[in-house]
């Protein structure tokens, strides 16, 4: 059972999914990072000073506090801009590498036979 676990646990897709796991979740800190700490505060600082607020979960009418919800509408809104720019960055840099042609195959033992047998013909 052990031998088992092993051999599954060093497959390339558990192993190749399991960096992707790290990767993705350092990714995350530095998009929830860019976003809390770089562009929602560039757009709220200017609309919470005109409202005379200094934080969004302030907001609400009578008592329903609609500021958390609105604050996360917002923040989802600015993830989903930002990994759409992300990805199309990618996008157009995968576009823009240039792919060597794959060098034609080299002829197999039947086709140089045949291709001999077909050139002794013609000289007959």
């Amino acid at each position: 059972m052990i031998k088992e676990f092993k051999e599954f646990a060093m497959k390339g897709n558990v192993v190749d999914l399991a960096i992707g796991v790290v990767i993705g979740g350092a990714f995350g800190k530095i998009v929830a990072s860019l976003i809390e700490d770089v562009i929602t505060p560039l757009i709220l600082s200017p609309a919470l000073k005109a409202a005379h607020l200094s934080n969004i979960a302030d907001l609400k009418i009578g008592a329903v506090k609609y500021g958390s919800f609105l604050s996360s509408v917002i923040s989802f809104v600015i993830v989903a801009i930002v990994l759409f720019m992300i990805i199309k960055g990618m996008n157009v840099a995968k576009k823009n590498e240039v792919f060597a042609p794959a060098a034609p195959a080299a002829p197999t033992k039947e086709e140089i036979l045949l291709g001999e047998i077909r050139d002794l013909l013609a000289k007959r």
